[in-house]
């Protein structure tokens, strides 16, 4: 037997921060909220997403930090031992906890539900319902004034000869292994595969990325891709880009590779192949053609400005919508959907000033165009790039491994794009972020405050170079 419940303000399908967010918001409002998931609450960031791969690049960051002591005077290298499974206890009970108080305990604290099941919509473009089959066995129809679709993404892997037969890792199973590898082959360079190769290569792992497109990180400034290809080489990472996966056999010494490297073939071995070439939103099973809500090429929701859908009843954010893959973007959709499905705010997102980070060491980050986007748009740039020898806190921590890349309004001095790779670099985009926001000039920023011996000086001392040679200034030149 079915059991219907109905009187809801809003039903959102999937727990993950859009969900979360949207539902916070409702509740705030007094309205009535329940929620469906399928799996694990709390969605990709917390599970398998943000959090554990920051925690286990944090550890592989304090081993390699060790090993590379010795570019101190008086301090000497040390290579500490990896008790992976260990590592991978420890990240999976920091997940439990954050699981439980940012997500589980907080439904409770606020007093919506979550339904164990899977959710499919029936009825009508006019009277859209869900029915839910619990996990448990069940059944559950809800009806409800307003629907959120909140189920995320995940990994996808494209097309290649032997690679569904052969079996491949995920960022997601690769956090799950019980043992170390002693050889990994990364496909993709971008965020997730940059992240995953420098955690499994400090750790031990002997790694090669490869990369379709001509660059590591394809959609950062030339100078950015350039500088995280020499970081990555430098620690004994192989790099090959321009290359394609082509086929993939796997005996009983682990996985054999072909590529397609500017019309020359190379094979590859390795114990493990970890796929990283993007994540698809998550819609399949959802019946959304039957309530009139279309659907993308490649799966994704199509949501308005409002986060709205083809059904006026419908909402969608985060990865489901398309949009920026990243939790807070995920978090802001999920508020404004419920906004204006509750109170039908008519509030839309700014997008112009949006960061951007990859966790790898040292981080890349940015904000704002590149140069390429602002000739397109048909402004006549001017751009500086700042070198990390020529900041002192990266002097003092003898790794100048970086840079700071401005694009600017060659009529008006506007910045308009901040591209960093550096220590800190995600505290430095933070502070680019506002300067994007507040329609900064070079010159307003040349001029602003930093304190001494941080890294986010680099943002002043790369506004000076629009006028000056800051190799010839004292230290704290203002």
């Amino acid at each position: 037997m079915t059991w219907t419940e109905s009187g809801f303000d809003l039903a959102v399908l999937g727990s993950g921060s859009a969900a979360f967010a949207a539902a916070i918001a409702a509740v705030g409002q007094g309205r009535r909220v329940v929620m469906v998931e399928r799996g694990t609450t709390g969605g990709t960031c917390v599970n398998v997403g943000c959090v554990p791969s920051k925690a286990l690049l944090a550890a592989a960051e304090a081993r390699h930090g060790a090993e590379a002591a010795g570019r101190f005077p008086g301090l000497g290298a040390a290579e500490p031992p990896v008790g992976f499974a260990e590592l991978i206890g420890g990240k999976d009970a920091l997940v439990d906890q954050l699981r439980a108080e940012k997500y589980t305990d907080l439904a409770a604290e606020y007093g919506w539900e979550i339904v164990r099941g899977t959710a499919a919509f029936t009825g009508s473009t006019d009277a859209p319902v869900l029915d839910v089959v619990l996990n448990d066995g069940g059944s559950r129809r809800i009806e409800a004034a307003h629907y959120l679709v909140a189920t995320g993404s995940a990994p996808w892997a494209p097309p290649v000869d032997g690679l569904d037969e052969a079996g491949y890792l995920t960022s997601t199973t690769a956090m799950e292994l019980d043992r170390l590898p002693e050889s990994m082959v990364v496909v993709g360079g971008n965020a997730v595969g940059l992240e995953q190769a420098q955690l499994f290569a400090r750790l031990g792992t002997r790694v090669t990325v490869v990369e379709a497109l001509e660059r590591l990180a394809p959609f950062e400034e030339p100078e950015v891709s350039a500088a995280i290809e020499e970081v990555f080489t430098g620690e004994g990472i192989a790099v090959h880009t321009g290359a394609t996966l082509a086929a993939v056999r796997r005996d009983e010494h682990g996985y054999i590779l072909t590529a397609d490297c500017g019309g020359a073939p190379i094979e590859l071995r390795a114990e493990q192949l970890l796929i990283a070439t993007g994540r698809r939103p998550v819609t399949a099973g959802l019946n959304l053609d039957a309530v009139g809500v279309k659907t993308g090429t490649r799966g994704e929701v199509v949501a308005d400005e409002f986060q709205r859908t083809t059904n006026e009843r419908i909402w969608a954010a985060g990865d489901v919508a398309g949009g920026p893959q990243f939790v807070y973007v995920a978090a802001a959709q999920g508020t404004l959907a419920a906004e204006g499905a509750i109170a039908g705010a008519g509030r839309t997102l700014d997008y112009t000033a949006l960061p951007r980070v990859t966790f790898t060491s040292p981080a890349i980050a940015a904000v704002g165009m590149t140069d390429a986007e602002v000739a397109e748009a048909g402004i006549r740039c001017e751009c500086r790039t700042l070198p990390l020898a020529h900041v002192p806190r990266a002097l003092a921590n003898r790794d100048a491994r970086g840079l700071v890349k401005l694009v600017a309004d060659a009529s008006t001095g506007r910045v308009l794009g901040v591209h960093v790779i550096a220590d800190g670099a995600g505290d430095i985009i933070t502070a680019a972020t506002y300067t994007i926001s507040a329609g900064m000039t070079v010159d307003q920023l040349a001029r602003t405050w930093a304190p001494y011996l941080t890294m986010a000086e680099a943002l002043k001392l790369a506004a000076q170079t629009f006028t000056t040679d800051v190799a010839k200034l004292s230290c704290c030149a203002g």
